[in-house]
C-alpha cells in the first residue's frame, strides 16, 4: 500500500496489449496504483529483442512485483505462458496475492491465494 492505494503489478503475455491497457484503466479507476510492462515485445516493440534487453526487462519486472501488494494476471483465453508462470511462482514465493483476468484453466495455477478479481 502507498497511502490508501493498493499497488498492483500486471503480468501476462505482451501479445495481449489491449487487455493490459483495459485492465490498467479499470484497476486505476478502482483506486489502485497500477504498474505495468514498459514494452510490448509480442505486439510490435522490436527493441525488446535486442541483445540483453529482454533479460533486463524480465529482471525489472520481478522488481515491479517486489513493489506490489498483488499481481493481476492477464490470461486472455486462459493463456499463461512460461514467463508468466515464473512470475506467478515468484509472486507467491514472496507472499503476494495473485488475481486473474480469467479463471485459470490449469489446476496447478490454482492455490488458496489465487483469486478471481
Amino acid at each position: 500500500m502507498v497511502n490508501e492505494f493498493k499497488v498492483i503489478t500486471l503480468c501476462g503475455s505482451t501479445r495481449f496489449k489491449n487487455a493490459f491497457l483495459e485492465a490498467q484503466k479499470r484497476l486505476t479507476l478502482e483506486g489502485n496504483i497500477v504498474v505495468s510492462v514498459g514494452l510490448f515485445g509480442h505486439s510490435g516493440d522490436e527493441e525488446v529483442w535486442k541483445p540483453g534487453i529482454k533479460d533486463m526487462l524480465d529482471r525489472m519486472h520481478l522488481s515491479k512485483i517486489d513493489m506490489a501488494d498483488e499481481i493481476y494476471v492477464i490470461n486472455l483465453d486462459g493463456y499463461i505462458g512460461e514467463s508468466t508462470k515464473q512470475e506467478i511462482a515468484y509472486a507467491e514465493a514472496h507472499g503476494k496475492t495473485v488475481k486473474y483476468l480469467e479463471k485459470p484453466c490449469d489446476p496447478m495455477m490454482e492455490t488458496s491465494r489465487n483469486l478471481m478479481a
